[in-house]
């Protein structure tokens, strides 16, 4: 932890360190007086009874702990803020979730969209509690919805209330995955942190970045990319009252998972997927946290002042 004593929630509190210099300009004062008034003793003999050697170097001590456990009370009582570096689970995945209108199609039950919508969630509430989940929105502006964060819950909330829109760009999904990820806690060289990408999509794409471009940036950053093809070949929409044919694209799917050391699923054998986050290696990171730090600075002072008060106890019994 460190110290950083120029943050404090109460910074005018430490005016009342000025008392310290003053005390110390008095004890000084004092110190001679008494040294001119030893002075006026010829007779070394009884000056040595009178002021014995040893008692000096024990008052000098005693007034320094005293000054100190001061400093440290007056500073504690302007409440410093310091700076905790905590231990953060690096690991992430970034879910990517097609929203495009051919998601609608009913040919995978209750619809393609309400499918991987829920294969999404079944899969981030099996994640380990300390694993990062980000979440992207695929269509033709596809964008990250939600940073890398460890409450599951709220990415299970920002998964259910996505909404249909037009277009369908994977490559630009890719690349918005790839840049949640460079959001996650850094490590102590500055490494990006593991993680892999889900993928769940008919697989349609026709507009954007070339998705297997932005796949190959995923292998060379050693991201595997886990893809789920949800749709038959009899998939439709209907769209201003005109049927559409939107049949999947699961050879699209497959060549990102295999360009990317991921793996394919269809949305009838989805349940393979859990456990796939055993492929991430495991790795910390730390975050900076700021936090109230007044009453570490106050047991300092609290342990000053007592060691003061043990030596003038000492002192008293000594010179008695």
């Amino acid at each position: 932890m460190t110290f950083p004593f120029c943050q404090y929630d109460n910074p005018l509190r430490l005016y009342s360190l000025i008392i310290i210099p003053i005390l110390l300009v008095v004890y000084i004062i004092i110190v001679r007086m008494k040294a001119k008034q030893g002075m006026r003793y010829t007779n070394t003999t009884v000056l040595g009874e009178v002021l014995p050697k040893q008692s000096q170097w024990l008052r000098h001590v005693i007034v320094a702990l005293s000054v100190l456990s001061l400093a440290f009370l007056g500073t504690a009582w302007g409440r410093p803020i310091g700076t905790d570096y905590v231990p953060q689970e690096r690991a992430t995945v970034v879910m990517i979730i097609d929203v495009s209108y051919s998601m609608t199609a009913t040919d995978v039950p209750p619809s393609r969209m309400a499918a991987a919508k829920q294969a999404a969630i079944d899969f981030v509430n099996d994640l380990p509690d300390g694993f990062n989940v980000a979440l992207v929105s695929m269509s033709g502006h596809s964008a990250l919805r939600l940073p890398p964060t460890q409450d599951h819950s709220a990415v299970a909330r920002a998964i259910d209330v996505l909404s249909v829109e037009e277009s369908s760009a994977v490559g630009d999904a890719i690349m918005a995955a790839l840049t949640a990820i460079d959001l996650a806690p850094r490590g102590d060289d500055g490494s990006v942190a593991p993680g892999m990408i889900v993928l769940l999509s008919d697989g349609d794409n026709n507009t954007g970045q070339a998705p297997l471009q932005t796949a190959l940036e995923a292998k060379e950053k050693e991201i595997p990319i886990f893809t789920i093809a949800f749709g038959t070949e009899n998939g439709y929409v209907d769209l201003d009252d005109e049927r559409f044919h939107v049949p999947p694209n699961p050879d699209l799917m497959k060549e990102i998972a295999q360009m990317t050391n991921g793996d394919f699923f269809s949305a009838d054998n989805i349940g393979q997927l859990k456990g796939a986050y055993g492929k991430i290696k495991s790795s910390l990171g730390w975050v900076e946290v700021k936090k109230e730090i007044t009453a570490r600075i106050a047991s300092y002072g609290l342990m000053l002042a007592l060691v003061a008060a043990v030596g003038a106890v000492m002192m008293g019994v000594k010179f008695r």
